[in-house]
């Protein structure tokens, strides 16, 4: 899982999670990528900064760090980054957007590459219809919403179950 810090053409800044650079770029071109605050598909890659930690474990090290990054015009609310730590208002709705995944996926049968042609047969009559979960590329996501297949993508990424610790 790649995670790229995205901005739109109107300045505003957000994560996007994509399973390589190419499927990136895919979802770009196809304009399936849209400001969450705005709605602007004019979004691009942001400049980013690795998150370097201070050398040694010291604790004056860490509270050095600290302190530089309480004074930095970010902190003080002179900037706006992505990486800066949520509000309460935002983890909670995060977590709760999470749970409701979750309990979504309890009733729900992981396909796997699978995905597109079990849906395709749900939605033609083809076999009886049952809440599903899997993988399909941006071509048949595309494909399936062309035919007017109901699908969404899911807000946080799911693993394999074949993946799982």
């Amino acid at each position: 899982m790649i995670v790229y810090d995205l901005q739109c053409e109107h300045g505003h800044r957000f994560e996007g999670w994509f399973s390589s650079s190419s499927d990136y770029t895919d979802q770009c071109a196809g304009g399936l990528i849209s400001c969450p605050e705005c709605g602007s598909d004019g979004v691009e890659k942001a400049p980013m900064s690795p998150a370097v930690p201070a050398k040694g474990n010291s604790g004056r090290a860490l509270a050095k760090t600290s302190q530089q990054n309480a004074d930095s015009p970010i902190a003080s609310g002179g900037g706006q980054l992505s990486n800066t730590p949520m509000t309460p208002e935002m983890k909670q709705a995060i977590k709760q957007l999470a749970n409701a995944q979750t309990k979504a996926l309890e009733k729900s049968t992981w396909v796997g590459e699978d995905f597109a042609e079990q849906s395709r047969e749900m939605h033609y009559g083809e076999r009886d219809e049952a809440p599903i979960h899997g993988q399909a590329s941006l071509k048949e996501a595309k494909s399936l919403v062309d035919e007017g297949v109901p699908i969404a993508p899911l807000p946080f990424p799911v693993a394999p179950p074949d993946k799982l610790n």
